[in-house]
């Protein structure tokens, strides 16, 4: 885009915010879509019913909001989640009360895990009606408290203005997370003059955000001392876009990087310093660099029980340094020697100012001879279509520089383990939560975002599945989501667990009676391929890769293969299956 036409986008903007702060007699419906428009809303993604329809009667004819219908409230909201992760920005779904609402309760819960910024509209009955048990009636607040930031339900016209600002603004600062605003439906027909707040002063609602100098002083302090440092980096590495401060105060200090599962990217996979994800199915390196360190430095990461399994026997000769935004993780999962509280940018913004290196050139040493002793392997064949030489090819043809999406399971640790991660917000995955149908949808809010870039979804044939009528939507809009089935036909990770933990007493997983994903895809509009053998695939993806709309491509991988390294659960993180001929 040029300078002149981003002008031009700048003068229409001006022009459209003008036109949107009239102070008009309008609807209630109409403040929602001229706040959500002033808090620069892109699209918002949902599902229309009968509480929520006089907002879509307000959408109607209204050329400057965009809204695109899912065929599933769970995709909606899985969409806005991608949208959000891959831009820092706040997601927007919109569904109607009752079992509208409930089918989001997924998604929010995602969200609040991954700590993504979501804006969550849902309807509600006439205000007169609640608590009456009325048609499609749902408590929703209620149902929500746990897994939202903050839940409002609108009993006036007057302040839905506010609360939309405030919702925006509380989704977005601090840790961030999901808010929802819900509405009955008389709140959406009333009128009121239309004024939209400038800023926001929530009262009990001031998160810390200024790092103590204190604080950072009594790290690097520690880091001076230190012979065999770690920085364990997080999802709040990416969120807070610290990556480029990441790499400074790494580089400065010269402490190895491990990252999270949700804080791949945050640090280039290309670089020396980078030993790998550590954790249940953490590399070798990784997961014995934290149990060998002295100082372990968590970067916006919850030491989450899959990062520390047995969190007596996790990093058992390190003092842990813990830099969050979140009081309430400091020393809740595991005990912290120094804590620094505040934006993970601002602390390294100000730790680079004087950070000096840690006695840690033997250390380093040590580490990048481990990472040749001990790559991530795996058994190739000539005959079979192992997934992890799928996930290869991908990196190799893509150059590492896709958006990709996943689902959970054996899939989304092998996309983790061998796709290459040099950029932020490249890799959208449901962490905490592990939601299995998660994938597919996100990658298409992923894609809205980024419509010039190539977006990879990689599925398992059991999530898929969850959330496949979404296909319609990429037909219909021409979205050009590549998406990755590694069909092994089991639910694999589960099939992994009863392999090994349940001796071999397999119960519920034979996934044989899915369909035909090919025909399915084609039933909708929607590109399919399929490929069983090692030259089908690169000539499928290949062409997968020429066509200018979604394609589905079928990889029929091998059925009985797990996921290496893994550790057992009840295990410390160094007690690591490497494969079948190499355990310790």
């Amino acid at each position: 885009m040029n300078v002149a036409q981003k002008a031009t986008d700048k003068l229409h903007s001006d022009e459209l915010r003008q036109r949107l702060l009239k102070p008009d007699q309008i609807s209630g419906s109409e403040v929602l879509l001229r706040s959500l428009l002033l808090e620069d809303v892109e699209i918002v993604f949902g599902y229309p019913g009968g509480t929520v329809l006089y907002i879509y009667d307000a959408m109607h004819g209204n050329p400057d909001f965009k809204h695109l219908l899912t065929r599933h409230e769970q995709g909606a909201i899985h969409a806005a989640d991608g949208y959000a992760r891959s831009t820092g920005k706040v997601g927007v779904c919109i569904a109607t009360s009752g079992p509208g609402a409930t089918n989001l309760i997924t998604g929010i819960a995602t969200a609040y895990m991954d700590s993504v910024p979501l804006v969550v509209i849902t309807g509600n009955v006439n205000t007169s009606l609640i608590g009456s048990d009325a048609f499609q009636e749902a408590d929703i607040t209620g149902i929500t408290m746990p897994i939202t930031k903050h839940s409002f339900l609108v009993r006036d016209v007057r302040d839905l203005a506010r609360t939309v600002k405030e919702a925006f603004h509380i989704a977005n600062t601090g840790r961030k997370g999901p808010v929802l605003i819900d509405i009955p439906k008389d709140i959406t027909a009333n009128t009121t003059p239309f004024l939209y707040p400038d800023e926001v002063n929530i009262r009990g609602y001031h998160p810390t955000i200024q790092p103590n100098q204190d604080q950072i002083d009594n790290l690097l302090k520690a880091i001076e001392e230190a012979e065999r440092p770690v920085i364990l980096a997080g999802g709040g590495v990416v969120y807070a876009a610290a990556h480029e401060e990441l790499s400074t105060f790494a580089l400065q200090t010269r402490i190895p990087v491990v990252t999270t599962l949700l804080g791949l990217g945050g640090f280039p996979s290309g670089n020396d310093l980078w030993m790998g994800m550590p954790g249940m199915h953490g590399t070798w390196t990784a997961n014995m660099a934290i149990q060998n360190a002295d100082l372990l430095i968590s970067i916006g990461a919850r030491f989450d029980d899959r990062v520390t399994m047995r969190t007596d026997a996790f990093a058992p000769k390190a003092k842990i340094a813990h830099i969050d935004i979140d009081p309430a993780e400091i020393g809740k999962n595991i005990s912290t020697a120094y804590p620094c509280i505040g934006d993970v940018k601002m602390v390294l913004e100000l730790a680079n100012k004087s950070a000096k290196p840690a006695r840690s050139e033997e250390w380093l040493t040590t580490l990048a001879e481990w990472k040749l002793q001990r790559p991530l392997t795996y058994k190739d064949s000539d005959t079979l279509l192992k997934p992890q030489w799928v996930v290869e090819m991908l990196n190799e043809t893509t150059k590492g520089n896709a958006y990709v999406t996943t689902d959970v399971g054996q899939h989304q640790m092998w996309a983790a383990q061998y796709y290459r991660f040099n950029h932020p917000r490249r890799w959208i995955s449901s962490g905490g939560l592990g939601t299995m149908g998660f994938g597919f949808p996100s990658a298409i809010g992923v894609q809205i975002a980024h419509p010039n870039d190539l977006v990879i979804s990689i599925n398992g044939d059991g999530g898929f599945q969850m959330c496949s009528q979404e296909l319609a939507i990429c037909a219909i809009h021409n979205i050009p989501v590549k998406i990755v089935i590694l069909n092994n036909q089991v639910l694999g990770m589960v099939r992994q667990w009863q392999e090994i933990i349940y001796e071999n007493r397999y119960s519920h997983i034979d996934l044989a009676g899915s369909p035909d994903f090919v025909k399915l895809a084609e039933a909708y509009g929607v590109k399919g391929l399929r490929a069983t053998t090692k030259s089908e695939a690169q000539a499928t993806w290949a062409e997968a890769m020429q066509h200018d709309g979604p394609v589905l491509i079928d990889f029929v991988v091998n059925k009985d293969e797990n996921v290496y390294p893994m550790v057992r659960a009840g295990s410390a993180i160094d007690e690591m299956l490497l494969g079948e001929d190499d355990e310790t």
